[in-house]
């Protein structure tokens, strides 16, 4: 299982997956907002989502896991 992290500290905007998905390496995942900018956090491998830790509107750190995929 691979966990996805936040590259820097940012409120989530925008989930672009579901639980159950099939993701490939560079998706788009997640979208942050942080200093007025939108911040792509993209999978760094193919598998399923297994887990989405964080919900839209939460505050997350850098380095927070996001969700998990197998």
């Amino acid at each position: 299982m691979k966990e996805t992290t936040a590259t820097m500290a940012g409120m989530v905007l925008n989930i672009h997956v579901s639980e159950g998905d099939s993701v490939t390496k560079g998706q788009v995942l997640i979208i942050l907002e942080s200093m007025k900018m939108e911040i792509p956090i993209e999978s760094s491998e193919e598998g399923i989502v297994d887990a989405i830790l964080v919900g839209v509107g939460d505050f997350v750190n850098e380095g927070d896991v996001l969700m998990t995929i197998s």
